[in-house]
Order: C-alpha cells, then structure tokens, then sequence
C-alpha cells in the first residue's frame, strides 16, 4: 500500500507508543520513514527501535525550537526529495495541571499545552507541505476528552479540542495542494505520556466494561487506521476525526 512512500513519524518513545504501532503498520506496507526525538533521553530508545529498518532518519525535534522543525524537513528533502506522509504524535502537559479542576491551570501549563500538543500539527503541515509535491496526508491524534469532560484530562482535553478544530482548518488550507488532514481519536492506551493522567487503569476497566467491543483497543488497531489514512486508500476522506476506541464513544448513560 505504501510502496516507494516516505513518512515522518513524530512521537515515538518507545514499543509501546502508538506512533510506533505506526510506524510499523506504515514499514509493513513498504513505506521509508524518518522519525524524530525529543531529548538526548529519548534518542536511544527511537535509535534501538529503527536500527533494523532499511533507508531511515532518526532526528532530533522539539518543536518548541523552530529552528530544529526547520532543519528536521530540511534533512529529510535532502535525504530523500519528498515527503509523502506525516504522522503527528505529540503532545504534552506539565503533570500538575492533570490533576485537581481544569479551573486550577496557570497560564503557563496552558500555553505549553497548547503551543506542544496543538499548535505544532500547524507547525509541522507548514515545513512538510513544501515536500508534498505530488500531494500527500497528515494524520494526527487525538482523544475523546476533546469533547467531553475526562476526569484529571483538563488542560490536554482543551488542547485536543484546539487540535480537532486546527484539523479541519489545515484540510481546508491543504487540500487544493491534494494533501489531507485527518485526526484518529484513539481510546485510552496504556502509553508512556497516558501513565500521566491519574486513574488511567480504572478508566482502563471503566471502557473495558462499556464499551461495545467490551475491551479496550489496542495500539495496533490505532496503527492500522493510521496506515489506511496515509495510504490512497482514503483518497476522499479529510477534514475527519475517526474514532478508534471500541465504539466506546457512541454510548451513553
């Protein structure tokens, strides 16, 4: 499905990070990837995850630093003369402002919030659209506190809802230059960044026991639906945010 296609996956941490289960969703399909990290930290972890994939990039990005962005797309024109996709995993609180009330945020949690988690899907579709040619799709995530109140989500449930909206608004900009804009709004997983929400495994069992598949989806299945927005296979969707949560979303009281 993604032969001779070159990605960049943002986002990965380690195996159990959904930008990962995409990334090797997108390799199995044929795809080239180049992936970015965040921090000496993580280097390690991206570099022992990609060592055995053909024709890659591992770079470093804090899109908090434009000057990074810049030289991340600069490397991959260089590299490989194009862009074909763009996963878009990221976002972040400071872990004090997921706890308490939404109404205790600083104003600096919120900014950071916003500026990391939202305002950098913009940031990003702006560097790569210079890449995409001959078209090409954005995809990023998202989470049901973007539209409705999530104990302890807060300030990151008003950053995806800034995030879903900023969809729609690159669709439209992106889309007489063919490149799509899609948002995935996975259900809870059992990731580096979600252990920062207080309560995560009792919401865990809370899906697990609602939801209509009566389990909790898996970080491969939110891999899978990235691949099929990636590939031409979603040729007419954009401007979407798909949810892939067990149907968890549908229910109500």
């Amino acid at each position: 499905m993604l032969q001779n296609k070159v990605g960049l996956v943002l986002g990965v941490a380690n195996y159990r990070s959904i930008a990962w289960a995409c990334a090797e969703a997108c390799t199995s399909q044929g795809a080239k990837l180049a992936f970015s990290y965040q921090g000496d930290r993580l280097k390690e972890n991206v570099e022992k995850l990609t060592a055995e994939m053909a024709d890659t990039m591992v770079l470093p990005c804090d899109v908090s630093d434009q000057a990074q962005v810049d030289q991340m797309f600069e490397a991959i024109d260089k590299k490989y003369g194009r862009l074909d996709f763009l996963i878009h995993s990221i976002a972040f609180a400071p872990r004090e402002a997921l706890a308490g009330g939404y109404i205790d945020t600083t104003r600096d949690a919120f900014l950071t919030a916003l500026d990391i988690s939202a305002y950098s899907l913009a940031q990003t579709a702006r560097a790569a659209k210079p890449l995409m040619r001959e078209g090409g799709s954005i995809v990023t995530m998202s989470y049901y506190g973007a539209e409705k109140v999530v104990q302890n989500y807060n300030v990151m449930g008003v950053a995806k809802a800034a995030l879903e909206s900023s969809t729609r608004y690159l669709a439209s900009d992106l889309g007489p230059d063919n490149i799509r804009v899609n948002a995935i709004s996975a259900g809870p997983i059992n990731t580096l960044s979600a252990r920062g929400v207080k309560n995560m495994s009792s919401m865990l069992g809370v899906i697990a026991e609602k939801a209509p598949l009566r389990r909790n989806v898996e970080a491969r299945e939110v891999g899978n639906t990235a691949l099929f927005l990636v590939s031409d296979m979603s040729s007419g969707i954009t401007g979407e945010t798909i949810y892939v949560d067990c149907g968890y979303n549908i229910m109500g009281i």
